[in-house]
């Protein structure tokens, strides 16, 4: 009797370990360890709004469980993937995250472009960027990748000139010719909506504008070419977890064309589908 007792308490013990091994290894296949649901961390326009789309009406045929946390900055997010607390993000640019990585030491990668949010230039004072007053102050994104962004923007314009081989970290040292003598106020990117009352144009980022009530199509009066633009927002992943089947759904659906309808309805030319222009 005790030796049965003994042997069913040893098999007990066996197939509970086996059981924790089993959980653990399902948690632990996606970054975060979140097990079926899939969580994903993104500012609130448009890549929260997408998301959520795909979450009301496409995950369930899917088979994806989708859970969704919003950022209101463009730190968070990315640490939080790199952490383990997210298990992807969508809301950044390829050249944002490869100078996060550089700069942070985080080892995340991109999964799938998903659409592109033009940068706009805005102002309660002129209507024509290239009629900004002489000595006029404009502000621009304080981290490296956007205020490189928002200068090439004002240079495709010929409102100042970078030199040659400027790349996407573009800072005011790179402008070579600024024939109005503008001013450049550097700004964190939430802060510039906000700006507006005090400065003579901002150069701000489509989440930002778009929360702050602004339309890009209808109040920027500078807006961003699709054509050839490296700044399509991303879904991306830690290393390692490119292949998470979960990812790959969410990956899926967010080039699929429904979304590509949703976003051209919604949006109607303030955000461009992935592949346009």
């Amino acid at each position: 009797m005790r030796t049965s007792t003994l042997a069913a308490a040893a098999t007990a013990a066996a197939l509970g370990l086996a059981l924790t091994a089993c959980g653990s290894g399902s948690g632990s296949a996606a970054g975060g360890g979140h097990g079926d649901t899939l969580v994903v961390g993104a500012t609130a326009v448009p890549a929260g709004e997408v998301l959520t789309y795909i979450k009301d009406h496409l995950a369930a045929d899917a088979g994806l469980k989708l859970e969704i946390k919003e950022f209101t900055d463009y730190v968070l997010p990315n640490t939080a993937l790199q952490e383990g607390s997210l298990d992807a993000n969508l809301y950044q640019n390829q050249p944002y995250l490869d100078d996060f990585n550089a700069s942070k030491g985080t080892d995340l990668v991109p999964v799938v472009r998903a659409y592109l949010p033009p940068m706009g230039v805005y102002s309660k004072k002129t209507d024509d960027v290239t009629e900004l007053a002489d000595g006029a102050t404009v502000a621009v994104p304080n981290d490296t990748t956007n205020e490189g962004r928002a200068l090439k923007l004002l240079a495709a314009k010929g409102v100042i000139t970078l030199k040659e081989g400027a790349g996407t970290d573009a800072s005011p040292q790179d402008v070579t010719a600024n024939p109005k003598h503008l001013r450049f106020r550097e700004l964190e990117a939430a802060q510039l909506p906000r700006s507006l009352d005090d400065v003579a144009a901002a150069v701000i980022n489509n989440n930002y504008a778009q929360d702050a009530g602004l339309s890009p199509t209808r109040d920027a009066i500078l807006l961003e070419s699709a054509r050839d633009n490296p700044y399509a927002n991303i879904l991306a992943v830690k290393r390692g977890n490119e292949d998470d089947p979960r990812v790959r759904k969410l990956a899926g659906l967010l080039v699929s064309s429904d979304v590509k309808k949703f976003i051209e309805d919604k949006y109607q030319g303030s955000v461009l589908p992935a592949g346009s222009g």
